[in-house]
Parts: C-alpha cells; sequence; structure tokens
C-alpha cells in the first residue's frame, strides 16, 4: 500500500456534520464529550508513526495494512526506529506525531526520569509477549537443578534454578551479565521481578538521571541492549542472557545460541506490554486525529485476535516484511501462531503468548500504570517515598481511559465493533480487581501500591530513600 497522498485518497475522509469538542478540562485532566457527537474530521490528517522492529508493533502494520487508518481518513507513513531512546526523542520533538512505545516510557517522561515532557497513552497495544533467555553455557549450568518430566524442563523455571549458577561466577570472581532493553521497559522490571523471586539482587538505581544500569548491591549486572542485537551481543559473550520481546528469543532457538527459560506470561499472566504514546500537547491540538488513531488501532487489534488467532498466519506474513520486523516467517510464527518453542524440538502450546484484544488487552488501565511507578520506586528509579494518592493521581495523568472511550463508542456507532467488545465503561473505574498471578503469588491491588511495595524483601520498601 502507497503513503502517496493522491488528492482522491481524501475521498476516505469522513463526512462529518458535528465536530467533536474534545475538550481538556483542567480540574480532571479528562476529556469531555458528548457521547453521541460523532468524530469530525481529523486536524492532522498526514501523520508519522514510529516503531521497534518487534511483533508487537503488529497494530500498527495491520491498521495500515488493512487500510483501518485510511477508513479514518488518516494517511500514515511507518518508520523503524533505531532504539528506544531515538524513538522517544522523535516523539518528543514532533519529527514522530505517536509511537509504539514501552509503557514505562509515558510516566518516566512525566514524572522526569530521563526526559521531561507530558506523553499519554490512550491506547495499550498488547498483554504478554516477552522471554527470558539464557546461553547455552548457561542453560547446561541451570539443568541439574531443574524439575524434569518425560525428559524435559517442568515449566515455569525460576531464577531459583540460575542462583547457584550465579553463585559459581561470583566464586569465580566473573559478573553475572544480562541484558534489557530500557531502563523503564517492561522486560526491565520482569526481568528484575523473575531474579528477585529466585533470590537474586537485581540492583537499585542511583539517585539522579545518569545511573541508567541500576546495578547498587547487584547479585546480576544488568545493561541495556537493542533488541534485535540481543542474540549477537550474548553470542559473543558479552552477556549471559536477556529478556526481550519477539522474535528475538526464538531467533536464539534458531541460531542454536540460547535457550527461552520463561516467558512473561509465566512471570505475570497477561501483563501490560507495549502501549501507544503521544504528547499531550498533540492530543489536545488534535482530538479528533487522536480519537481516529485510537479507533484504528482497536480495529487492528481486534483482528489480531480475531476468531480464535485465525488471522495471525496472514499477520505473520505481513510483520516478515523488511519494512516492519523482518524476520523470518518460521522464527515469527513460533510465538505469533499460539506456540512457543523453548529448546530446540521443545515447542509448547501456549496460546495466549502474544495477545492484542482478548482481556481487554487493548484498554489502558490506571492498575497498569500504577504497577509500572511501583516497580520504578521498587527499584530506586523513584529515590523518595509517595503516598498511594500520589501513583493514582500521576496514573491517570498519563493512561487516557476517556480517549479510549470515545473511540470505542463511535466504533460501536459506526457497527463495526459491538457494546460486549468491551469493558463496561460505566462501571469501569480504570482499576482491575486484585490479582495474584504472578510467579511468586504475590497480590498485587493497583490501589494500594505502598502495600504491595512493602511485601518484597529485596527491593526498596515503601518509606526507604536513595
Amino acid at each position: 500500500m502507497s503513503n502517496t497522498h493522491a488528492t482522491e485518497r481524501r475521498a476516505f475522509l469522513k463526512k462529518a456534520t458535528l465536530a467533536l469538542a474534545l475538550t481538556l478540562s483542567m480540574g480532571t485532566g479528562l476529556l469531555s464529550t458528548n457521547a453521541h457527537a460523532e468524530i469530525g474530521k481529523p486536524e492532522k490528517a498526514d501523520l508519522k508513526l514510529g516503531f521497534i522492529k518487534l511483533t508487537d508493533m503488529a497494530p500498527l502494520a495491520i491498521a495500515y495494512e488493512k487500510g483501518f487508518f485510511e477508513d479514518e481518513g488518516l494517511f500514515v507513513k511507518l518508520e523503524a526506529q533505531a532504539n528506544w531512546k531515538v524513538l522517544l526523542d522523535g516523539v518528543v520533538d514532533g519529527q514522530l506525531d505517536g509511537a509504539h512505545m514501552l509503557a514505562g516510557q509515558p510516566l518516566a517522561a512525566t514524572i522526569g526520569f530521563g526526559t521531561k515532557v507530558d506523553i499519554i497513552t490512550p491506547f495499550s497495544m498488547d498483554l504478554n509477549g516477552n522471554g527470558i533467555t539464557v546461553s547455552n553455557a548457561v542453560w547446561e549450568k541451570m539443568k541439574p537443578h531443574l524439575e524434569m518430566k518425560d525428559g524435559k524442563p517442568v515449566h515455569p523455571i525460576k531464577a531459583d534454578a540460575l542462583k547457584a549458577v550465579v553463585e559459581e561466577y561470583k566464586k569465580e570472581g566473573k559478573p553475572f551479565n544480562m541484558g534489557m532493553v530500557f531502563p523503564v521497559s517492561t522486560h526491565n522490571y520482569e526481568l528484575r521481578y523473575w531474579l528477585a523471586a529466585g533470590g537474586l539482587n537485581p540492583g537499585t538505581y542511583a539517585p539522579g538521571k545518569d545511573d541508567i544500569k541500576g546495578q547498587i548491591g547487584a547479585d546480576v549486572m544488568l545493561s541495556v541492549t537493542p533488541p534485535p542485537q540481543m542474540p549477537a551481543t550474548m553470542e559473543a559473550g558479552t552477556i549471559d542472557g536477556y529478556c526481550v520481546g519477539e522474535p528475538w528469543n526464538q531467533q536464539a532457538v534458531a541460531k542454536g545460541i540460547g535457550v527461552p527459560v520463561i516467558t512473561d506470561y509465566e512471570i505475570w499472566k497477561n501483563n501490560p506490554e507495549k502501549v501507544f504514546g503521544i504528547t499531550k500537547a498533540f492530543a489536545e491540538k488534535n482530538p479528533n486525529t487522536t480519537a481516529r488513531l485510537v479507533k484504528a488501532l482497536i480495529r487492528a487489534a481486534y483482528w489480531l485476535d480475531e476468531n480464535n488467532n485465525a488471522n495471525r498466519k496472514e499477520a505473520v506474513e505481513i510483520l516478515s516484511k523488511p519494512e516492519y520486523v523482518g524476520a523470518d516467517k518460521a522464527v515469527l510464527e513460533n510465538s505469533m501462531i499460539g506456540t512457543f518453542e523453548y529448546e530446540k524440538g521443545d515447542k509448547r502450546e501456549v496460546p495466549d503468548f502474544n495477545v492484542f484484544f482478548r482481556y481487554n488487552a487493548t484498554y489502558p488501565y490506571y492498575s497498569d500504570a500504577v504497577w509500572y511507578l511501583t516497580q520504578m520506586r521498587r527499584w530506586g528509579q523513584i529515590g523518595e517515598p509517595k503516598d498511594d494518592k500520589w501513583f493514582d493521581e500521576t496514573a491517570k495523568k498519563v493512561y487516557r481511559p476517556d480517549i479510549f472511550k470515545i473511540a470505542a463508542e463511535a466504533l460501536i456507532a459506526d457497527g463495526k465493533m459491538k457494546k460486549e467488545d468491551f469493558p463496561d465503561f460505566g462501571a469501569e473505574s480504570g482499576y482491575k480487581p486484585a490479582t495474584s498471578d504472578f510467579i511468586d503469588g504475590t497480590s498485587y491491588d493497583g490501589k494500594k501500591p505502598n502495600e504491595y511495595i512493602e511485601q518484597f524483601k529485596i527491593g526498596l520498601k515503601k518509606d526507604d530513600k536513595v
């Protein structure tokens, strides 16, 4: 599909008789609108959106390839970015109108960890989708500590099995190094969570903005590695393992250089992953464009999960294109079609490894935002104690279910979606019920973040200062 902005393509612009008044309320930060009003024409129709070459950028690729953006009068160019920092900078300075982002990026930017700018997310891109992989050498050392059944490891594999390996490295005076993709990435927090649940300290961050490793008191040394470089960096021996999204865990299996030991679904069942991020200023200046973007992305996410993942083979064909993920189709299929390969030949059913719409995956829950903030606090990226009210208010500045609701109700009015496809907006507070679906069984209630942090043996407690 061409990106040519020929005049005839403007025919896709919807004839709207009413402009949607999406005016930001000074007091609440929520959008106020007539729920029955039709969304007006996009204020900005030509858009450039960024992404990183990972399978969870799929909603953007599908919205483009299936014409969902054009249905909304939006003429989009999708552009791969070198790394997460370049991507964020592009959104901040206006080179990009929006992007596929790490869920922690809008939150970190808003509170001033790293870049200071107000970024919001009106759309959650997916659930799950990550894994933790170790080198073949580390895997062989872990094996004696694993429970086996019929010659295969019993999953989930806990970091307890890695602890003896790390201790062996320490005795030999060698650091045990692992990669993650960015200091405020889900991968960083999932890897830290898994390690700490197995009694390994992943370290805390020093005060200020300069510490991007967080290795104070660490048993395992974590550092940033861009996703596509993970397998080669491990093969070179620079890192002993990593946490990353697909297809880079499956790539290690395909190349015969490593073994994925656990998926993030096994660390936290149906955990939130990437988000779609835009600046608050963009949303205020272009409210109709914003709502229409979310409409297109919702349709794409629905298509990806429709009829029990019936469209995934076609999605793999699209994502394998060099302009998107550019990975081999067989590698992409290993996770995208409901399976996941651990060791070579050990392919298991994991139907929810990639979720794009089921379980209200697209809805930007406040409780998801709060969880990320608790991890920033736990590992010292937030150096001072914060009360529960602060967590709630910060989540509501960034995660915007009000915009999502406008887009969803417009899709229902258009006859493209059904009311039952979405949460009950009337009763929805933005907080999911408490859950203990974590590998260590710890209970998380997004309304009680400090109580949650207090449960952990490793990491900062609610009153600690860095």
